[in-house]
């Protein structure tokens, strides 16, 4: 729109809620930058390499007596076809358990570097322009400016919560040796599923948020919704913040839930 006389105070006002939109972009460029970066970058889990080999050397002191079990359960199987199958069944899974420990450090990697690349794939899709607050309409500047800011806040609660999944994650190295030995470990099986379920959904976490990311920016291109693209941003880490709270409370659930059968079953 030209600037004239007649639209001078329009065009003023409008400039001046187009420098504050410009401060609140500066503002909230290095939590952009930094959620990209906690999103597509694979977790550093070097780190922990250390300590990941004295638990695995730990759990290698178990390998001597499950072999003895196993062939102990040979021995005691006498004719019975059942329970001989059931013996190659337990060494198998035994010789699987060992080559997946030894190698979990590797695996675990590899299973954060497919989940970087899948993240990184989406995001590209999304483009850098949805992630920016934009003047869609004179008449909705009051609007724009109030989830502006609140845009902010949520970056910043979103940037926590992808520290926190990065921490977790990056430390999650440890648990998943423990989780895979305990996998194959009947009585303990349950305890193995929960480690690697939950170490698996953390791991993924950035692709179910790329895709919450792409669908919003999606939205934006739809005539119907091309006006309130401030308020799909701010939507989409509703969405964010409001998917991890009820994941956790589904975390706590479960693992409250597979305890209680571990010591039913034990009780029994």
């Amino acid at each position: 729109m030209a600037c004239s006389i007649s639209t001078l105070g329009e065009c003023v006002a409008k400039a001046l809620f187009k420098f504050i939109i410009d401060l609140l972009n500066l503002a909230s460029k290095p939590f952009l930058d930094l959620i990209k970066k906690f999103l597509s970058e694979p977790v550093n889990i070097t780190i922990f390499a250390s300590t990941w080999s004295v638990i695995v050397y730990i759990l290698s002191m178990f390998y001597g007596l499950l072999f003895i079990w196993v062939g102990f359960k040979f021995i005691i199987s006498g004719e019975s076809p059942e329970q001989r199958e059931k013996a190659k069944s337990d060494l198998k899974n035994i010789i699987i358990m060992m080559i997946l420990v030894q190698g979990s450090f590797h695996l675990y990697s590899l299973i954060i570097a497919v989940s970087s690349a899948l993240t990184k794939t989406i995001l590209n899709m999304v483009g850098n322009d949805f992630f920016k607050i934009t003047l869609e309409s004179i008449y909705n500047i009051g609007f724009d400016l109030f989830f502006g800011s609140i845009y902010i806040l949520h970056l910043i609660v979103v940037l926590i919560i992808l520290i926190l999944r990065y921490i977790a994650v990056s430390a999650g190295v440890l648990l998943f040796a423990m989780g895979i030995f305990f996998y194959f470990i009947s009585a303990l099986n349950q305890y193995g599923r929960l480690i690697i379920n939950g170490l698996g959904v953390l791991i993924f976490l950035p692709v179910f948020y790329a895709l919450i990311f792409l669908v919003g920016s999606k939205l934006t291109t739809l005539g119907g919704f091309s006006g309130f693209k401030t308020l799909i941003m701010v939507g989409s880490l509703d969405m964010i913040i409001l998917f991890t709270l009820l994941l956790l409370l589904f975390v706590v659930v479960k693992s409250a839930t597979q305890i209680k059968n571990v010591t039913n079953i034990v009780k029994r």
